[in-house]
């Protein structure tokens, strides 16, 4: 097995959020290259990862005994040179809180609940200890998969992906990620070479499970990113699955932007003794957010958004609908009034989403159009503006739509357009986020009087929702999986579908 950086062997038929040169090296201590790569996912993946056997020799890598830098506050918290070189390369320097508390204990090999938000830095902080005890460990002259990372979104699998590359540049170690919406070629093939490091949607990664294309019982490191979000997409029992197929002795990390009492029973059933550590208060809106209601009726809302855009200091501006229907209507809406937009969501492939986010990312597209599938995993700099076409129908949406702008120290505007029957949502934002939206404008006749909107979108009804439900009932039961009414969801498996095919099993 030649070595190589930490690269995905595969990526075909995808593209690509970033690509630089894929650097070669012989061993961690080697010199740093002054570009960082990163990789699109794999289109597939037949795991021919088998168990180290009594008589398969192991490599044993040659990692220098860690000196301190006093002048590197990562190698500080125990980051070794070969990391410390590939974050100075991305141009990081200061560890965040999340990476801070995170690193020293994880690199004593403790597990981890984590409490933080998207943008907090948390991938780093998982991701820094898992490759330096990966490297610092005997290599079998076969590779088999000692790390696994789960991610609710192919978009946050993606990039956790990315992440693992750029820091781990250095570093002979391989990594593949494993997502639906593609063919499993691409990704068979990088795991017949074998890998270290599996970054997966729950569902693609079952499916090859279940083909006994995909072995874990070498894992040693595993991590559960998003946790709310997973069981919010309704992948509990995939991911309870997952879990028992993987060694009882291993290092498990859970982290979670929130913490309802189904995460606390899921990490309850998956950590042994963690370590707590919890950066921001669940559910705190991003300080440097600046919140602004615009009253306005639904015939108008179109029109409003237009206008708003007339203001040339919104040049990459993210708006949230709550259906993709409407994220349709509303791209093609602006694309007609000569404003470049794109709409993402569930029904559209995975190849068809990385290009609306690279035209995003590139500033080609102004504008990007998204369900909640966007709110957390997709990680664009120097968003400007974060509109709310559509309220959404749980309060927590709404923080996470809006921490995609204001990030990085940035500061940001978020702008939502609030119909009359969008009363109760924005009651609930205020009281989740104990301040008020500033009002712009004035409130249009009648809505005092009109009826609050109750309950959420169901699947394939009209955008007014669901008069007369119940809007205390969070979640309803659909064939044993929990998950929020109202949802609009897409799936992780073989062509952007369910386990039956179809809509899908990616959260909007």
């Amino acid at each position: 097995m030649s070595e190589s950086h930490l690269k995905s062997p595969s990526n075909e038929g995808m593209a690509p959020l970033k690509r630089h040169p894929a650097q070669q090296q012989s061993a961690p201590q080697s010199h740093p290259h002054p570009h960082a790569h990163h990789h699109a996912p794999h289109q597939s993946s037949q795991i021919q990862a088998g168990q180290i056997h009594p008589g398969q020799h192991a490599q044993q890598m040659s990692v220098p005994p860690h000196v301190v830098d006093p002048n590197d506050a990562f190698s500080a918290l125990g980051i070794t040179r070969p990391l410390c070189n590939a974050l100075k390369t991305q141009g990081y320097t200061t560890p965040t809180p999340i990476q801070t508390q995170s690193i020293p204990m994880l690199l004593q090999g403790s597990d981890l609940l984590g409490l933080a938000q998207t943008g907090t830095g948390k991938t780093a902080a998982f991701a820094l200890p898992i490759l330096q005890k990966l490297a610092e460990a005997p290599v079998p002259s076969h590779r088999v998969p000692r790390a696994l990372i789960l991610a609710p979104t192919r978009e946050l699998a993606v990039q956790i992906g990315e992440s693992f590359a750029a820091y781990g540049a250095q570093l002979n170690l391989r990594h593949t990620v494993i997502l639906g919406g593609v063919k499993q070629s691409g990704q068979a093939r990088a795991l017949a070479k074998g890998v270290d490091i599996i970054v997966a949607t729950p569902g693609r990664l079952l499916d090859l499970v279940s083909q006994r294309q995909a072995r874990l019982g070498n894992i040693q490191h595993f991590v559960l990113d998003e946790a709310d979000r997973m069981l919010d997409m309704g992948f509990v029992r995939d991911v309870q699955k997952l879990v028992n197929m993987l060694p009882k002795e291993r290092q498990s990390l859970l982290f979670s932007a929130t913490m309802p009492k189904d995460v606390e029973h899921l990490a309850a059933s998956m950590l042994r003794d963690p370590a707590r550590v919890e950066i921001t208060p669940q559910s705190t809106t991003v300080e440097r957010v600046e919140q602004r209601v615009h009253f306005v009726p639904t015939t108008e809302k179109r029109k409003l958004l237009l206008n708003l855009l007339a203001d040339r200091a919104m040049n990459r501006v993210l708006v949230f609908t709550r259906t993709k229907h409407q994220a349709n209507k509303v791209s093609e809406y602006l694309d007609a009034a000569a404003i470049p937009a794109d709409a993402i969501h569930g029904n559209k492939s995975q190849n068809a989403r990385q290009r609306a986010l690279e035209s995003f990312r590139s500033g080609k597209a102004r504008v990007l159009v998204a369900t909640d599938i966007a709110a957390r995993g997709i990680d664009v700099d120097g968003v400007t503006h974060v509109v709310n076409f559509e309220l959404p129908n749980e309060p927590e949406s709404y923080v996470h739509r809006i921490g995609r702008t204001g990030r990085a120290g940035a500061t940001g505007v978020a702008i939502s357009l609030c119909d009359s029957s969008e009363r109760g949502f924005l009651r609930d934002i205020e009281r989740i986020t104990r301040q008020k939206l500033t009002v712009v404008g004035e409130i249009p006749p009648n809505f005092e009087s009109a009826p609050p909107k109750q309950g959420g979108q169901r699947r394939g009804g009209n955008p007014g929702g669901n008069p007369g439900g119940d809007p205390n009932a969070k979640y309803k039961k659909q064939k044993s999986r929990w998950r929020p009414a109202g949802a609009d969801r897409s799936g992780d498996r073989n062509g952007g579908g369910n386990r039956n095919g179809g809509g899908g099993r990616r959260a909007a």
